[in-house]
């Protein structure tokens, strides 16, 4: 068992290893929740950057777009100029290339007043008509009206599809149409500027931060700094569009097999957002918390050993104290006293203890003096080993019938006194449990051992074991005939039941008085007692081995012969009272004397402990017997 210094150096250690684990527990959550809120601050700031070079590269791709049209127009009306100026240059494709290097284009084509190309740099589009393709279908309303100037936007050409700008206006005199193509090398420059994939790009310093557009209405990845993503499901990268659309304050999810905390936000028709890996969001925690653990666990174990060195000074010796005194008392010396006076609580338990043990001493004479003035053979005796001598009642003398010498011996002597105990214990009584045999007496002794202290308690038992033996006597005893009666059997048999051994060859004889009734009759139930009676005399340690002879009630008898070494010894021993059921008389007055008849009937076994065929079996033949026997008396 540990000691309560132990116990409170343990309890305060738990107490201070608690307290720095729930202290770490709150400063980790807090440390999360800030990282996590500075995420979020972060991915907000981040969004509205976006935004704000979003509009800025749209307002930019809106300018050079409105620039290139203007120019694309500008540069179709010189070349139509040129050509009005010196119309034998439409018949050579290498002028007309340098014409449009000079104006800075890279296609003219020259359509006729149907639509039809006629002529351009291009030959391989001779032949094309507005009516070639989606893309040449645009210019189809220049044939209606003349003073169209139409600026196409960019998309990809019919003959290549190559993206191209086209631009076209009539010829100042109406006899053709100049259509001049640019590839828009400006536009899609800054358009790619634009795309969210490169923006992201931008935004990308930390390999371990991901930003991802996410299209609102099919959930697909339409932009992300993870180019693979691209095109991708949401679901295929971890995400959930519930998620998304709902936390708004950021949640955590596996993207890319990859545990991270996500924060979005709808920046037009598509989710923006930002994806930081657990891994480098939560970076500097392990560092915070191993620096407050330490501060934690040097307060912790300063506070639980100042408390301990507290509680061992003004409690732990103050006990050690008391436990000594205590001790002292225990050991039988009870003019100890306890006198601790440094707090209210051991001043109050010191007094409580020395009336302890005076109420210990005035208890022990009131119970001498009670025992001494009852009628009742009570002794009373106590020791321990720290004790020099036995201390016992006035009484214990005069139940182990010693004298004032002997007693003063054994009492001024455990060791002896112990013997004397264990002598004693050597005469048990069967079946009663605490009761030995002294002489003629009977003693009931029981002790109680509590570690070394020994307490025990003698009782003159003799009247009340006398009484149990007569009762029990007289409840297994047919009080008539002396013989077992029906539970007496049992109870004899059974106990043969835990030994079938014993048994050895065995025979169940049931017994049938004849002629009691006519007995009973004629000369009264007195003469019918003394008949029964006699045929129990006749049964009664009947055979050569062991036997069992009862009465079952009224004319009815048992006996049971067992232990036989072999069947004919036992069928020899069954002969003689057949022998003896006719040749058999009893007196029932000085001059009157009458033939003792019965019948039997018998079941012999070997080791057989099945008493119920056995009974029944003998009892069916003892009945054939009784029939038998009427017949031949008829």
């Amino acid at each position: 068992m540990r000691t309560l210094q132990k116990i409170i150096s343990r309890y305060m250690y738990q107490v201070a290893g608690i307290l720095v684990a729930a202290m770490l527990v709150i400063v980790l959550y807090i440390d999360i929740t800030n990282e996590q809120e500075l995420a979020r601050e972060s991915a907000m700031r981040t969004f509205m950057q976006m935004e704000q070079v979003l509009e800025e590269n749209q307002k930019e791709l809106e300018e050079i777009r409105e620039e290139y049209k203007e120019t694309s127009l500008h540069n179709a009306e010189v070349i139509a100029r040129l050509i009005e100026s010196d119309p034998n240059v439409v018949d050579s494709v290498q002028e007309l290339r340098k014409i449009a290097a000079s104006v800075e284009v890279d296609e003219i084509h020259i359509f006729d007043t149907t639509g039809r190309i006629v002529a351009g740099t291009h030959p391989e589009y001779y032949d094309y008509t507005f009516d070639s393709g989606e893309q040449m279908m645009f210019f189809k309303p220049m044939l209606e009206d003349k003073s169209l100037k139409l600026v196409q936007d960019i998309m990809p050409n019919t003959a290549e599809g190559k993206q191209m700008q086209y631009s076209a206006l009539w010829s100042s005199s109406g006899e053709f149409i100049v259509q001049v193509g640019m590839a828009p090398v400006n536009v899609i420059k800054v358009t790619e500027k634009n795309r969210l994939s490169y923006i992201f790009s931008l935004f990308r310093v930390n390999p371990e931060i991901n930003y991802y557009a996410i299209d609102a209405e099919s959930g697909k990845i339409v932009g992300s700094a993870d180019l693979e993503s691209v095109g991708r499901s949401i679901t295929e990268i971890g995400l959930t569009f519930d998620d998304i659309t709902n936390k708004k304050m950021g949640f955590e999810a596996m993207v890319n097999g990859q545990h991270s905390f996500c924060v979005f936000k709808k920046i037009g028709s598509n989710y923006i957002g930002r994806v930081v890996s657990s891994r480098n969001l939560y970076r500097r925690l392990p560092a915070i918390m191993l620096m407050v653990f330490v501060c934690l666990l040097v307060s912790a174990l300063f506070l639980a050993n100042a408390v301990i060195r507290y509680m061992n000074k003004y409690v732990v010796d103050e006990i050690h104290d008391v436990n000594k005194k205590l001790k002292a008392i225990a050991n039988g010396k009870l003019d100890e006293t306890v006198d601790i006076q440094n707090s209210i609580e051991f001043a109050e338990l010191s007094k409580y203890i020395n009336a302890m043990v005076k109420s210990l001493l005035d208890n022990n004479k009131k119970m001498s003096y009670v025992l001494s003035k009852t009628n009742l053979y009570i002794g009373v005796y106590e020791y321990n080993k720290h004790m020099e001598k036995v201390r016992f009642t006035d009484y214990m003398p005069r139940l182990f019938s010693l004298d004032k010498e002997e007693m003063e011996r054994l009492s001024s002597d455990i060791g002896a006194f112990r013997e004397f105990i264990d002598k004693i214990r050597e005469n048990p009584m069967a079946d009663e449990m605490g009761v030995y045999k002294v002489g003629e007496q009977y003693i009931r002794l029981e002790e109680i051992r509590d570690g070394n202290e020994i307490f025990g308690v003698a009782v003159d038992a003799t009247t009340e074991i006398m009484r149990l033996k007569k009762t029990e006597a007289e409840r297994d005893i047919d009080l008539l005939t002396g013989l077992y009666n029906r539970r007496g059997l049992d109870i004899q048999l059974a106990d043969l039941s835990g030994t079938p051994e014993k048994l050895g060859y065995c025979g169940m004889i049931m017994i049938d008085a004849d002629g009691l009734k006519e007995i009973n009759d004629t000369y009264g139930h007195e003469a019918g007692d003394i008949y029964l009676k006699k045929l129990a005399e006749l049964i009664y340690g009947f055979g050569t081995k062991s036997s069992i002879a009862s009465r079952q009630g009224g004319d009815e008898f048992v006996l049971f012969l067992y232990d036989y070494e072999s069947e004919e010894a036992l069928q020899k021993t069954i002969e003689i009272l057949a022998d003896r059921q006719d040749h058999s008389s009893v007196k029932l007055g000085e001059d009157l004397e009458v033939p003792l008849g019965f019948s039997f009937g018998y079941c012999l076994a070997k080791e057989e402990t099945d008493y119920q065929r056995l009974f029944k079996e003998a009892d069916q033949k003892m009945y054939k017997n009784k029939l038998e026997r009427k017949k031949n008396m008829a």
